[in-house]
């Protein structure tokens, strides 16, 4: 234990390590930074970038809020980017209160707030975009803080953090802040190769220490227990007890006949929380993959009178709800649930999701930061950087639906949902705890508790617009090497090597077995190339053989007739049998005859019992009304076949011939195989043995060589598909970017080329704003039922033969890059244009919402998400057409008829 007197010379020692800048940044905190906070901001005050790795709520952002400092203090700029508006605002805000509203800018696309000052939060893309208009609001930018930077895993945005990492101009330094992931070294050393000098700090403590638990019953369980000598943790063995009883009783209801999976009973949540707030655990975040189980979750917890707040309390987020919901129109608020969201709400109970409205969404973070809201109900997209720690998290359930199917949380996923627990500075500790539901394995939920291994992949590829805007700056050749230094390519030449050390490991073993191989009568090599050719070629006549024969036997099936006298050729269910049902179906799967056996059995065959064709040796006449369930009809049908075939003895089918005896090619191969000197030799089946693995190795060799091709210059590779595509519809002309490229440089949108060949095709000049905001709809909106065959509904007239001529489009396109070998753009989707045309058209929110997508009630948070959405590609095809155009004028009075009611007053998306 060290001594006062030590502690405060560590403490001194620790002052004169930190630089003038450092001293003065730390003076603006009320407590000590942790020893990798400091490591970073002194990396950064060195002249260092960083890569700062560690948990959520560790405090990472205090490097980012230094390098904002460091800035200052050097006369120069700082851009701090955040993956989500909502990050963005939040931390906005935060830097407001500190440096005042006339030092820090906000730039979100929504948003335009002083973006000249020193200090400006953006989102990703925001300098994205900038870095390739060549923006003068870059000037004397010195740092660049990219919070989440493991977004760039994501395979929908994650290629922008990749951009803006390669293009920064090198006099800036970029702090780049990650959760914690197991690759981080490999992350900075990239980063180090693209960047300069980068030190990489990574940190897997966490200042608030994390129990984990599980709630069964109304009973909270440690998962995790001292083992018997005290030492090490092992599972909690009344957990396993549990899961073993569960097991048992249901197997003990399987044995009593009734085994079929009973229907899990809806999770209380009431007792849940109210077994936390016994335990004093709350404020809790419960974590519900769907958006309506955290409504529900709402609505039990206030039917079963749950009361969580104080009269002081209730009355202080009264107040607060009623101030920062005052701009929405009364009749909104009527149809967004306003009166039950309040209720819920002075109770200190909340849903968090994506389909509330998103002022809503900011009252409730809000409100739980100020620890007047004890429960929230929130999806996964809670645990995306806002910054809403809470005492405890619970997690439902373990697995959750992704959009195609239920998938298991990973271990990643669990520890970002957990790492919301335990507020630092508040608790002394925080707590996850997992909800016991039917099958669940304790020994899964420890896996994920302590699993520490999530590596960081990238997701970056090529896309239209990134393409021309690479031309256009540096030329074809110059892009081409900028995407080579890509995290992707760094990823795929590290596979590169591993794959090629195998390689090189392959080839010393080939040499081996070559040796081993070697006849002193011949050349051994050559002979059992032969003998390999001989066994491929009667192994292609056995496939081609086999082929024929399944033809065959399916046709002499596909051929048979009630009353048929047929013989199985083999199996449990061999010989004679007269076919009640040919069992011919439309769905491809082959005959399926349904037969009376000579047993008298009835049984469906399939195409498998019959290896080879099968002919009827004689036909009889089945009783119009036969009833296969009796079985004196079945006897008397047996009867008749017996009657009808006599004592004839059917043998067995006859003997293939040897078509390997027929074959020129293989007589070849066998008489020059006993004509080689080696075939003499008394080692000659050792040798083959040698020889057997040789070309086994040699085949798993070419496999790994082809690898290593696949993955070289794979960005490369892709570029120039791209650059392919520009070049055929007029983008590109060698090293140039024509009018038409600089026009789609400007369309940053995932349907950046079809947005732009529906500009050139000019199908969108005769549309009134509307309409316009309708068609365009379809090149940002994406159903959540990607399977949903419902037909939406479309405004009739102009917008119908418009979006007609979009699909056409897309389907020339689709062909373009199938020639290109390339698949990047998908359909339109109409489902949202009903929405937007209404909304366009002044219709109020309530008839909006109702009629929604597809016919399906549309969520007031994903109404505004999508029209913001909407707005945004509305701005960038403004500044993309044509001067002359009609959309040009158009663009503008759609975006201002879209921009009312709550779309006006919502500041998060």
């Amino acid at each position: 234990m060290t001594t006062p007197a030590e502690r405060y010379a560590a403490f001194r020692q620790s002052q004169a390590d930190s630089g003038p800048a450092l001293t003065s940044f730390r003076g603006l905190y009320d407590f000590d930074l942790d020893d990798f906070q400091l490591d970073a901001c002194r990396a950064l005050e060195a002249g260092d970038g960083v890569l700062v790795a560690a948990p959520t709520g560790s405090g990472k952002t205090v490097v980012g809020e230094f390098a904002v400092h460091l800035a200052l203090e050097q006369g120069r700029k700082c851009f701090y980017t955040t993956p989500i508006k909502a990050l963005s605002n939040q931390k906005y805000n935060d830097l407001v209160r500190r440096y005042g509203a006339a030092g820090v800018g906000l730039l979100t696309g929504d948003n335009s707030i002083n973006g000249d000052a020193p200090i400006v939060i953006m989102t990703t893309e925001v300098l994205r975009n900038m870095l390739y208009a060549g923006s003068g609001t870059l000037a004397g930018l010195g740092f660049v803080v990219m919070d989440e930077v493991h977004y760039l895993a994501d395979r929908f945005r994650g290629a922008v953090w990749e951009e803006v990492i390669i293009h920064l101009p090198e006099s800036v330094r970029l702090v780049a802040l990650s959760a914690t992931v197991s690759n981080a070294e490999e992350f900075g050393e990239w980063m180090g190769e693209v960047r300069g000098d980068t030190s990489v700090i990574v940190d897997e403590h966490r200042p608030v220490p994390l129990w984990q638990h599980m709630l069964a019953g109304n009973r909270l369980y440690d998962l995790f227990v001292a083992d018997e000598d005290g030492r090490r943790p092992q599972v909690n063995p009344h957990l396993m007890r549990i899961a073993k009883d569960e097991e048992r009783q249901s197997y003990g209801r399987g044995r009593r006949g009734y085994s079929r999976p009973r229907r899990a009973a809806p999770p209380d949540r009431a007792s849940a929380i109210e077994r936390l707030d016994a335990d004093g655990l709350l404020p809790a975040i419960t974590f519900i993959f769907s958006r309506a189980g955290c409504d529900a979750a709402v609505i039990q917890c206030l039917h079963a009178g749950i009361r969580l707040t104080t009269d002081a309390e209730r009355h202080q987020i009264r107040q607060i709800v009623d101030e920062r919901t005052a701009h929405l129109p009364d009749e909104d608020l009527a149809v967004l649930g306003y009166l039950e969201w309040r209720d819920g709400l002075e109770r200190g109970l909340a849903a968090h999701h994506a389909g509330m409205l998103p002022a809503f969404k900011e009252v409730v973070e809000e409100l739980f930061t100020r620890n007047l809201v004890k429960a929230v109900f929130a999806t996964e997209t809670l645990a995306l950087g806002i910054n809403m720690p809470a005492r405890s998290v619970v997690i439902e359930k373990l697995d959750k639906w992704n959009g195609e199917t239920h998938a298991d949380l990973t271990p990643g996923e669990y520890t970002q949902l957990t790492g919301r627990a335990g507020r630092r500075g508040i608790d002394v500790e925080g707590h996850a705890v997992v909800q016991w539901q039917p099958g669940m394995d304790p020994l899964q939920v420890a896996g994920l508790a302590s699993t520490r291994t999530y590596p960081l992949r990238s997701s970056f590829r090529p896309s239209y617009n990134m393409a021309v805007n690479l031309v256009g700056q540096v030329g074809r050749e110059r892009a081409r090497t900028l995407l080579e230094s890509s995290f992707a390519q760094f990823q795929a030449d590290r596979a590169v090597v591993g794959i090629a050390k195998q390689v090189r490991r392959a080839e010393e073993a080939l040499e081996g077995y070559r040796e081993a191989m070697t006849c002193h009568l011949g050349d051994f090599e050559e002979y059992a190339a032969m003998r390999r050719a001989l066994s491929d070629r009667e192994a292609e006549l056995s496939r081609q053989r086999g082929a024929a024969r399944r033809a065959q036997a399916l046709r002499s099936l596909e051929a048979l007739k009630p009353g048929d006298i047929i013989r199985v050729p083999g199996g449990r269910r061999a010989g004679l049998a007269v076919v009640l049902d040919p069992g011919l179906n439309s769905r491809g799967e082959g005959p399926a005859p349904l037969v009376l056996t000579i047993g008298k059995q009835v049984k469906k065959l399939s195409p498998a019992d019959f290896p080879v064709p099968v002919e009827p040796v004689e036909h009889l006449r089945i009783p119009k009304n036969f009833n296969a369930r009796s079985p004196k009809e079945r006897a008397n049908l047996v009867a008749s076949v017996h009657a009808k075939i006599g004592d004839r003895d059917f043998g067995k089918p006859a003997r293939a011939r040897d078509h390997a005896a027929e074959d020129d090619e293989i007589n070849r191969l066998r008489k020059a195989i006993r004509q080689h000197p080696c075939h003499g030799c008394d080692e000659r089946e050792d040798h083959a043995r040698w020889a057997e693995r040789y070309y086994k190795l040699l085949r798993e060799t070419e496999g790994l060589r082809r690898r290593v091709e696949g993955r070289s210059h794979v960005i490369a590779r892709t570029f120039d598909k791209v650059c392919g595509v520009l070049d055929q519809l007029g983008y590109l002309e060698g090293e140039s970017v024509t009018a038409e490229g600089r026009r789609l440089a400007q369309l940053y949108t995932e349907l950046d080329l079809l947005t732009a060949e529906c500009l050139r095709a000019g199908l969108w000049e005769e549309l009134d704003p509307a309409e316009l905001a309708a068609v365009v709809s379809s090149l940002v909106f994406e159903s959540r039922q990607a399977d949903d065959a419902r037909q939406p509904r479309i405004p009739a007239g102009g917008v119908q033969k418009a979006l007609g001529d979009m699909v056409r489009l897309w389907g020339e396109l689709e062909s373009i890059e199938g020639d290109h070998g390339l698949s990047f753009i998908r359909e339109p989707d109409f489902g949202f244009a009903w929405a937007a045309f209404r909304w366009a058209k002044g219709q109020n929110l309530d008839a909006v919402l109702r009629d929604g997508v597809n016919g399906a009630e549309l969520a007031a948070g994903d109404f505004v998400r999508w029209i913001k959405q909407l707005l945004d590609l509305l701005g960038q095809i403004s500044d993309a057409a044509p001067k002359s155009s009609k959309v040009k004028q158009n663009t503008g009075k759609a975006m201002d008829a879209l921009r009312r009611g709550v779309v006006a007053y919502s500041s998060l998306t």
